[in-house]
């Protein structure tokens, strides 16, 4: 589900912000982040290259209530 989600937004036009796909204000952990699944807990944490063409999938994280959870690590928001 996760990595078929990825896929389907991030494939085409990944820096484009929609309603799930936002750049995120830096210092941050990635320079954009994609929400989805059930009440958008999942999110994905993401750089782009535009030159070269590519994604770089950074982490990718659950988010429950306002704790996010990246490799059973809370993160401070």
């Amino acid at each position: 589900m996760i990595r078929r989600h990825i896929e389907n937004h991030l494939l085409y036009e990944p820096d484009v912000v929609a309603r799930n796909r936002k750049p995120l204000r830096q210092p941050a952990l990635s320079t954009w982040e994609l929400r989805f699944g059930p009440n958008n807990r999942f999110r994905v944490f993401y750089d782009v290259d535009r030159e070269a063409h590519e994604v770089y999938i950074l982490a990718i994280g659950v988010k429950i209530g306002n704790r996010l959870i990246i490799d059973n690590e809370e993160i401070e928001l």
